[in-house]
């Protein structure tokens, strides 16, 4: 698996580690490339009205290549940096920190897994938590989206992956 990061306008952008660390932690089943783009909320905010109908912000969405068997070309990730900064902040951890927990999560819908989907049995969220073990992280998005929150965020709808 080879992992590019770039602006989403294909202009790379210099996250120390990412993509190594991706690579390192992925299943096995992960081959292919993956591009991750990281851009602005209100550009994450167009996507996910456009592909999943919420006109909001979201932290991570995950576009897996057509057709899924196509090893060449894994799927595209994309991250809204603002999202990720603020989530960052209120778990307290790294912005880097915070960009390893979203790809993961991303890369594991781009693999076909889906903890919205009843058929899933929690079998993500296990794969999840296995992976960022072992790549050093403490938590990760399912169980940070399963907790009660810390605290109510007036007007801030919540991230929705």
């Amino acid at each position: 698996m080879r992992v590019a990061v770039s602006d989403g306008r294909g202009r790379a952008v210099r996250t120390p580690g990412l993509g190594s660390w991706l690579v390192r932690v992925a299943p096995a089943s992960a081959r292919g490339d993956v591009a991750i783009a990281l851009v602005s909320d209100r550009h994450i905010r167009l996507l996910n009205r456009r592909y999943r109908g919420k006109n909001t912000p979201t932290d991570v969405l995950s576009f897996p290549s057509e057709p899924p068997t196509r090893a060449a070309h894994l799927g595209d990730i994309v991250i809204a940096k603002g999202v990720a900064r603020r989530q960052a902040r209120e778990a307290r951890h790294s912005y880097l920190t915070e960009l390893k927990v979203l790809a993961l999560h991303g890369l594991l819908h781009l693999l076909g897994y889906d903890h919205h989907a009843a058929s899933d049995r929690g079998r993500m969220a296990r794969l999840e938590r296995r992976l960022r073990a072992k790549g050093g992280l403490r938590a990760g998005l399912i169980e940070r989206s399963t907790a009660p929150p810390a605290r109510a965020r007036v007007g801030v709808a919540p991230p929705e992956h």
